[in-house]
């Protein structure tokens, strides 16, 4: 028998000792190269950066070296040192052509470094992938498992799409090897492909299914990874798989049942890793199919039930299995047990588990309210946490549990949970209060208590907006909580002051300045001590201040230098107000040598604001009450109004009607600016329904009615907008003339009825019939006649007075004026002050699709129509 018979080569083996023999050689020849542990070491004695680089850069000199003369021995060593240095975040690109160098030799050692390398240190380069891409194709034909295992790491790691898709038909073979180890590998390989090549999804999906079938773990939660990828990628797959669902139940609830299995356990549960995967892929199965629901339903019971919760292990599988019930179509019940799981998790000592859950119930609160309302103790201890995270959590879901049953009680608590936070939580919490109080609040007083109590525990951290908005609602208030609000927030205001922490409650300062320049009186006189201050924290003890006091407390917060200037407008506004409210010539003349002083202030809005101001003390002293006269109410924003529910039975009803009325105010402020011009409708006409309460004048403050005036002579500033079609000169415009002489005057024929001509142009003409009251009051009738050709459709008439009458219009007979038609329109007017009526007009209409607009005075009635 010959040594080919008895399988030696001698051929083979004389090459092996040749090559052998040379590598001892190349050993004894060349020096040893530092091995890794000890490159490790050196770069860890370093003590600086420097003497790190040093050593880095002198080991990566030596390696260039070894490459460059082709050192085969040590190319492995050299290459695992390069990739810790990799690790380090120094260069190391040139090493991949030695690690494809690596995965060719034929030595398992060899490839396995060479791969590592190759997915550390591969780029995009066309070049090196299509190299390592040919190696690949030959390992994954390999007769070794091994070999394989590491071509489908490498493959899935770097899989560029021409890679995968030039090797897709090779990892879709594998996945039906009947090695374990080969399936799995292949498996995790596909999962990647698809990821990055989603196209390539239908090539695996007849070897998909068939992977959980396999009694292998491994194999298993490959396959079911597989299939969570193609699930979430693809409708149409999804709906494929919905039909190994009953495979999916069957496989969790041989888990469950399972007895101890030593290669599975893990702290007492049956390979928790393969139950969490499959919980996982079973909610997106389940998740709007009601039928797939109801085959999950009983399993996911025994999973909730079952599972031990002393160790983390259980906790995991508990989470992904409240994840699950909350996202399919689950029973009532059902949702509920999920929920008390997250309720259980709640009280558990580890910070981590807690803030899952507060996570969870977060995200899952909408599904089931009312079960994670049982739970509202536990999340409100929660804000007491000293973990800054949990207590956000808790926050936010504080806020998604409130409603108008429990809006009392969880708002006190995140008072109390506003005052002791950190900076952080301030903005956020504060702004989310002030939204619930206005959505849940029980009644106005409750509202407004609230909104004082943040106003003083969020200080400069509130939104601008809230400033605004309390005081619409203080405005919108009955007279009696007028006085309240008013003498709560001065209470605030003067503490404030006192201490010097008006700095950091600005938005109070302000709310506070405009309730005490609108209410100042109320706060001042003795009608203020009858006044019930009980709020919600029990009886709060006010002294009503004397007139000199407020206005002491003013001056110390008008010459802060740390308040802002929008806070000193609030102040300086208000206390120009005051001078109204306030009785006594000692308080007058110092709220007027205070207004004087910002005459020269440094802010040029604050400087105007007080030259405006002092006017009103001097040339127009007589203006001064009716233009700093108390404001009306407020519109909400989108016109709502908050129903009163503690409201008093003698509360007055007209502040609804007095917001209704506020488009036809509007319209008029309008009129008397010269603005533009107001749209056409009828509005104006509207009949009130309680005309005694029906105030067509503006009440504006005082900026705003002198806003684009020249206090120094009576004239129009040029910005003024002109009228779109025809309009009086601009010294006749209403509130000049007030400033000034009276303008040149209509014709006036005297008859049995005093008759006013008003405005005759364009073939259309105006007249008024003026009829005596008596006393201080006076009815005019508008009558409209045209001659011309064409009606007259849409046509509007707008009337405006002065501040000191009162103008009711009634319906007007008609909107469509015919030629030698008449349109009749009757007006009642209210003269107190009984000086002499001014009346501005404006007409509006459309005739042969053109608008047109026509304006006039009316300023020569007869001097005795109201005596």
């Amino acid at each position: 028998m010959n040594g080919s018979e008895s399988g030696f080569n001698p051929a083979f083996n004389i090459a092996t000792i040749k090559q052998v023999v040379n590598e001892a050689i190349e050993r004894v020849r060349m020096p040893t190269p530092t091995r890794l542990r000890d490159l490790i070491r050196q770069i860890r004695a370093a003590r600086t950066a420097a003497e790190e680089r040093s050593v880095v850069n002198k080991e990566c000199a030596y390696i260039r070296s070894t490459f460059r003369e082709e050192d085969s021995v040590w190319r492995c060593r050299n290459i695992a040192k390069l990739l810790y240095i990799h690790m380090l975040g120094y260069p190391a690109h040139f090493g991949q052509l030695e690690c494809l160098k690596l995965i060719a030799s034929p030595r398992f050692t060899d490839k396995r470094v060479g791969y590592l390398g190759a997915m550390l240190l591969l780029d995009e380069r066309q070049d090196v992938h299509l190299l390592i891409t040919n190696c690949l194709k030959n390992d994954l034909n390999s007769n070794t498992q091994f070999v394989v295992g590491l071509a489908l790491c490498t493959l899935g790691a770097i899989a560029s799409p021409e890679m995968a898709r030039d090797l897709a038909s090779e990892v879709e073979r594998l996945i039906k090897s009947p090695n374990a180890y080969i399936k799995k590998k292949a498996a995790l390989c596909a999962f990647r492909i698809i990821r990055r090549v989603p196209d390539l999804m239908e090539m695996f999906l007849p070897a998909t299914r068939s992977l959980l079938s396999e009694k292998n773990h491994g194999v298993l939660i490959t396959g079911v990874t597989l299939i969570t990828e193609m699930c979430e990628n693809s409708p149409d797959t999804l709906n494929h798989f919905k039909k190994i669902v009953p495979n999916l139940v069957r496989i969790l609830k041989n888990l469950i049942l399972a007895g101890y299995s030593p290669e599975h356990d893990v702290s007492g549960i049956s390979d928790p890793f393969l139950q969490v995967k499959i919980l996982r892929l079973l909610r997106i199965l389940g998740k709007n199919d009601a039928e797939a629901s109801e085959a999950m339903n009983d399993i996911l019971a025994q999973v909730a039930t079952n599972t031990e919760t002393s160790k983390n292990v259980g906790n995991t599988i508990l989470y992904e299995t409240v994840l699950s019930i909350m996202d399919i179509k689950s029973e009532s019940s059902l949702r509920v047990l999920a929920i008390n799981i997250l309720g259980r998790f709640l009280l558990n000592n580890d910070k981590n588990i807690r803030y899952v859950a507060l996570n969870t119930l977060l995200r899952t609160v909408h599904v089931d309210t009312s079960a994670v309302q049982r739970h509202r103790t536990t999340i409100l201890e929660c804000l007491k946490d000293p973990d800054v995270s949990i207590r956000r959590r808790a926050m936010e879901l504080s806020f998604a549990l409130m409603n108008s049953q429990n809006i009392r009680a969880m708002m006190k608590e995140l008072l109390s949970f506003l005052e002791r936070s950190d900076a952080e939580f301030k903005a956020h919490c504060s702004s989310a209060m002030v939204l619930a109080a206005e959505r849940y609040a029980p009644s106005s007083k409750w509202h407004l208590d609230t909104l004082f109590r943040l106003l003083l525990k969020a200080g400069n951290y509130l939104r601008d907006d809230t400033v605004s908005s309390t005081i619409q609602i203080i405005s919108a208030a009955p007279t009696e909580r007028q006085a309240y609000a008013a003498m709560r927030l001065w209470t605030s205001l003067e503490r404030s002051a006192v201490s010097g922490d008006a700095t950091e409650k600005q938005p109070l300062v302000q709310v506070a300045a405009w309730s005490v320049g609108e209410y100042g009186d109320l706060l001042v006189s003795e009608a203020s001590n009858a006044i019930s201050m009980v709020d919600e924290d029990g009886f709060d003890e006010f002294t009503r201040p004397s007139e000199e006091y407020v206005i002491d407390i003013y001056q110390k917060l008008l010459w802060s230098t740390q308040l802002s200037i929008t806070t000193k407008e609030y102040l300086l506004l208000s206390l120009a107000k005051l001078s109204t409210r306030f009785t006594t010539r000692p308080s007058q003349d110092k709220i007027r040598v205070i207004i004087d002083t910002f005459g020269s202030h440094i802010h040029i809005e604050l400087q105007q604001r007080g030259v405006e101001l002092s006017q009103l003390y001097r040339q127009y002293a007589h203006l001064r009450p009716a233009l700093l006269e108390r404001m009306p109410a407020m519109e909400a924003p989108g016109g709502e109004t908050r129903e009163d529910s503690d409201a008093e039975p003698d509360t007055p009803v007209d502040a609804p009607l007095q917001r209704a009325d506020r488009p036809e105010q509007d319209a008029l402020l309008d009129l008397i600016i010269g603005s533009e011009p107001l749209p056409n409708g009828d509005a104006e006409h509207e009949v009130p329904a309680t005309p005694a309460n029906n105030n067509t004048t503006t009440s504006n403050d005082i900026l705003d009615l002198l806003s684009g005036l020249d206090l120094s002579a009576p004239s129009v500033p040029a910005s003024a907008p002109a009228p779109v079609v025809s309009a009086v000169p601009a010294s006749n415009l209403l509130l000049d003339g007030l400033f000034s002489s009276p303008a040149p005057t209509p014709t006036i024929t005297q008859s049995a009825e005093t008759t006013v001509t008003a405005l005759e142009r364009n073939g259309l003409r105006v007249e008024f019939a003026v009829s005596r009251g008596g006393g201080d009051s006076a009815t005019l009738t508008m009558r409209a006649a045209s001659t011309a050709r064409a009606a007259l459709t849409d046509f509007l008439f707008q009337a405006a007075v002065p501040r000191t009458f009162r103008l009711d219009m009634m319906s007007p007979s008609g909107t469509v004026l015919t030629p030698q038609g008449e349109i009749t329109q009757v007006l009642k007017i209210t003269n107190p002050s009984r000086t002499p009526l001014r009346l501005r007009i404006r007409v509006s209409y459309n005739i042969e699709g053109m608008p047109v607009l026509e304006q006039a005075e009316v300023n020569n009635f007869p001097p005795d129509l109201f005596h």
